[in-house]
């Protein structure tokens, strides 16, 4: 069992940045893919970014690319979402999920997901 909880999410500007945070539980977090979905009002969930753990390879949807960094650190069993130069866009509430398999980009492949955190980005 895992069990997530983001972090960070709020109010800011276009071209703003915001840093989300997941903590997860567990001393075997190390193992664990973890990504960062996002679902906005009236869509479908998407995948956004995810990193593997076996090297830490990361993984982004091509609407972030060049703009969010997605990091963990495993000694504070945290993974983090660097986000900058934030669209309206990205409005969207933003979901942690840990992956056994691998740090695939379909949400069907998570097995554990956090309660999300509301990201807003105003024009």
């Amino acid at each position: 069992q895992v069990q997530l909880v983001e972090s960070g999410g709020g109010l800011v500007q276009a071209g703003g940045s915001l840093r989300l945070s997941c903590a997860a539980s567990g001393r075997t977090f190390n193992r664990w893919h973890m990504g960062w979905f996002r679902q906005a009002p009236g869509k479908e969930r998407e995948f956004v970014a995810a990193i593997s753990w076996s090297v830490s390879s990361t993984y982004y949807a091509d609407p972030v690319k060049g703009r969010f960094t997605i990091s963990r650190d495993n000694a504070k069993n945290t993974v983090y979402l660097q986000m900058n130069s934030l669209k309206p866009a990205d409005t969207a509430v933003y979901y942690c999920a840990a992956a056994w398999a691998r740090a695939g980009e379909q949400d069907h492949e998570y097995d554990y997901w956090g309660q999300g955190t509301q990201v807003t980005v105003s024009s």
